[in-house]
């Protein structure tokens, strides 16, 4: 991958350039947390976007994506989102960097990778998190890398116009080979957990859909979290969020008056929990207990949560029985992308292929599979 981008940039721009690596991620157990001020467990993974660049003489942006063969050209006093899709990850951080009064030149880039998109696993925050630390190395302009992330997840707010959380572009830049980073979505501190997975690797399953509820029905569960706060509120002043409620506090404030909103509280309340619970087992290598964990945080989300789909439902339901697979669940937002899997290196193959007939059988749909592991953050691309 690195000598194909460098021979391409070679090829485009007649220079040697920066190569910087940034990885996409998966989220291991704490779904719907975020914005619930809880905790998250994601993991950067082996799946990476890769942006070689170099200086120009002028004050002109010159982009090449390698998987869309596109270019894009602009100047650095008219930035401004676009219609084509991809350089706007890239405008969007220069537009923060310029918000900042960094002096940002002009610069050549040239995009590859082999993130899946549309998969859930965040190659858009990979795409940003890698334009903001190789502007950063060009033009040395000393940004810590919470100071990139930050300024990646404004520029998806602003540019791509997505109001997502900060998990995304915090692992792809903090990722480290063989831990998950329990990051706490309220004060952004955060810990390396270990994440041995020795003859175990982590399978994604993708349903190729997406369901057109995913964005509505996100908006509807948070104002359900955000009533049950306020009914909780009302005897308890000291809570703010779910992070500070407990199931008694349901019992006590929510629950007479709304069994649905109740039910969906009960969820945070409990991923939070099982999310503590899992990082302990990680500490003692239990990968058992933690897949446990997986079973029924998938089982809240479809159930309480109702967030999932038939499709979900029908992977992780294939799998639930099967000795080669520790634990499985539906990743990300909802109502389509990928599960989560955790299974038997020796069993991988054999799983998919049989998972594959079955979904294909049932759903009418094609299967995606890939096969990812852990591994470091974004960084500067080694040869």
């Amino acid at each position: 991958m690195i000598e194909r981008l460098s021979k391409a940039f070679h090829d485009k721009f007649k220079t040697e350039p920066l190569i910087v690596r940034s990885p996409g991620r998966v989220n291991i157990i704490g779904e719907h947390t975020d914005y619930n001020e809880g905790f998250v467990l994601p993991a950067a993974i082996d799946k990476a976007i890769y942006f070689a660049v170099s200086k120009r003489d002028d004050d002109e942006v010159h982009l090449h994506a390698v998987d869309f063969n596109e270019d894009f050209k602009g100047t650095l006093s008219s930035i401004k989102p676009v219609k084509q899709h991809w350089p706007n990850y890239v405008l969007g951080i220069i537009d923060q960097m310029q918000k900042k009064d960094l002096p940002v030149k002009g610069f050549n880039a040239v995009i590859d990778g082999d993130v899946p998109v549309g998969a859930g696993l965040s190659s858009s925050a990979a795409l940003e998190c890698a334009t903001a630390f190789a502007l950063n190395e060009l033009f040395n302009f000393n940004l810590s890398k919470i100071e990139m992330v930050q300024m990646a997840q404004r520029a998806e707010h602003a540019f791509a116009g997505v109001k997502v959380g900060i998990m995304d572009m915090f692992a792809s830049m903090f990722g480290k080979e063989e831990h998950a980073i329990k990051l706490d979505c309220r004060s952004l501190e955060y810990e390396y957990v270990p994440l041995h997975l020795p003859n175990i690797k982590i399978v994604l399953l993708n349903t190729n859909v997406k369901h057109s509820l995913s964005s509505s029905e996100y908006n509807v569960r948070r104002q359900q979290c955000e009533q049950g706060v306020t009914w909780i509120k009302e005897r308890y002043f000291h809570v703010n969020n779910l992070r500070d409620a407990t199931i008694e506090m349901l019992d006590e404030c929510v629950l007479q008056k709304d069994t649905l909103i109740y039910k969906r509280c009960r969820f945070i309340v409990e991923e939070i929990q099982r999310l503590l619970s899992a990082c302990e087992d990680l500490k003692k290598d239990d990968i058992q207990s933690l897949g446990q964990k997986m079973y029924a945080t998938h089982e809240g989300l479809s159930n309480d949560y109702e967030v999932s789909c038939k499709e979900l439902d029908f992977l992780v339901d294939t799998v639930k029985n099967n000795d080669a697979v520790l634990g499985a669940r539906m990743m990300g937002g909802g109502f389509g992308g990928c599960t989560i899997n955790l299974v038997k290196e020796d069993a991988i193959d054999e799983l998919i292929e049989g998972v594959a007939e079955k979904y294909e059988r049932e759903m009418k749909l094609p299967l995606t599979a890939y096969i990812a592991q852990i591994e470091n953050g974004t960084g500067i691309a080694r040869y």
